[in-house]
């Protein structure tokens, strides 16, 4: 990629009893504004790496875009310094200038931004025939955390995408639904089909997590950490396959245990 996601800051670090002036790699966070069809449909404080994937994949789990080819074009810029910060600014055209524009919200690294709908009878549900078994998901997820970057900063949100042949992309982000976006971004631009795949998280699987999944139809998201209850129920209702906790020999199986064999390799 090229382009460098932390800065070094100076810091004073305290150890032991002692302060001593020091130095610490640090996570960028930029802000994007997102225009489309001339209007504002976002701010979202990302890391300044795959823009254009995060605002395909956005774009798509907001339904704003059907297909990559719905985008007629997808500029990103570079604004003046605001208080030594840079500032960008994605400008999108699409084939349907009507398409249906989000309320100019703020996405904040933290979270990701709100649900669009988590009424139960209007989510999609999973059309997928995918199975695979606890081994595959215990290697794909040491896969995923593996990350120089985490080691340096300990700031990064790391989310995978793996298909029956292995690693399609990892991708890192300060925010989780950030990267999530950016790779289904990553996804819709080489043609994946996300029916057979499987989505690997470092962070807690929250209902808008599900809710991307859903709207890819992702047939399986698993995570190093927690879920939430919400996230749960989405995932019954949907019958995607939720796991957490995926530790060294162990993993919680909440949702979608059909498509999980007990198959270990040693």
């Amino acid at each position: 990629m090229g382009i460098r996601m932390y800065s070094t800051v100076s810091c004073i670090k305290y150890d032991n009893g002692s302060m001593v002036p020091s130095s610490h790699d640090v996570v960028m966070e930029v802000p994007l504004a997102v225009f489309v069809n001339g209007r504002h449909a976002l701010t979202a404080m990302v890391s300044p790496t795959m823009l254009e994937e995060f605002v395909t994949g956005f774009l798509y789990t907001e339904r704003i875009i059907k297909k990559p080819e719905d985008i007629e074009s997808l500029r990103i810029e570079e604004n003046r310094k605001e208080k030594g910060t840079d500032t960008l600014s994605a400008s999108v055209l699409t084939k349907d200038p009507f398409s249906i524009m989000l309320s100019g919200k703020t996405v904040l690294s933290g979270c990701g931004g709100d649900t669009s709908y988590v009424d139960a009878d209007r989510l999609p549900k999973i059309q997928s025939d995918l199975v695979t078994d606890v081994s595959t998901i215990k290697d794909i997820m040491k896969e995923t955390l593996v990350s120089d970057l985490h080691t340096r900063t300990g700031g990064i949100h790391i989310v995978g995408l793996f298909g029956l042949d292995g690693k399609i992309c990892i991708i890192e982000d300060i925010g989780r639904h950030n990267a999530f976006d950016k790779v289904i971004g990553y996804g819709l631009k080489h043609g994946v089909d996300f029916s057979r795949t499987i989505v690997t998280c470092s962070g807690r699987l929250s209902s808008e997590m599900v809710r991307k999944c859903l709207m890819a139809n992702i047939p399986v998201i698993a995570s190093r950490g927690a879920t939430t209850t919400l996230a749960i129920s989405m995932g019954e209702q949907s019958e995607l396959t939720i796991i957490g906790f995926v530790r060294s020999r162990k993993m919680n199986i909440y949702t979608g245990t059909e498509r999980i064999k007990n198959e270990e390799r040693f």
